[in-house]
């Protein structure tokens, strides 16, 4: 087979440093899921919806072909860093998380993981974010070790 062809789908979570509640302005925070969207599509990584709330991020992609899922996670996170910085001293010492949860997602459950990303404003009032990952580990029926996964 001359081509290769690739149809993976990831939902991709990572949260600011300490979960602290960096993005609360909603314009600004709606600019930086546009602007990751934009750093993904260049990676080749084609993006599906991006959404979150003040302390996190959830990004779900068709994911490329020729980068691996860290260079993915590292270079979305070093742009939109240094982006953020941009946007004046409120984000002066802004940082990401050091890790990040990654899920498959097949093609039949694409738009339920839209759904979830899109209504995350009204999922948080009743669930924080260390639960909702939680949630998520179980649901993937990951392990973990608590004192790794909160930095």
């Amino acid at each position: 087979m001359p081509q290769s062809l690739s149809a993976v789908y990831i939902h991709l979570v990572f949260s600011t440093k300490d979960r602290r509640p960096l993005l609360r302005d909603k314009p600004t925070r709606d600019a930086l899921h546009a602007y990751l969207g934009g750093v993904s599509k260049q990676l080749d990584c084609a993006p599906i919806q991006i959404g979150g709330v003040e302390d996190h991020v959830h990004v779900l992609a068709r994911f490329g072909r020729i980068i691996t899922q860290a260079e993915w996670v590292k270079e979305l996170k070093r742009v939109s860093n240094v982006w953020l910085k941009e946007r004046g001293r409120d984000f002066a010492d802004f940082e990401w998380q050091g890790g990040y949860a990654a899920f498959s997602v097949s093609q039949s459950n694409l738009e339920q993981v839209k759904h979830y990303i899109n209504t995350q404003e009204e999922h948080h009032q009743k669930m924080n974010f260390q639960d909702e990952l939680r949630a998520l580990l179980r649901k993937h029926e990951m392990e973990w070790d608590e004192k790794y996964v909160w930095d």
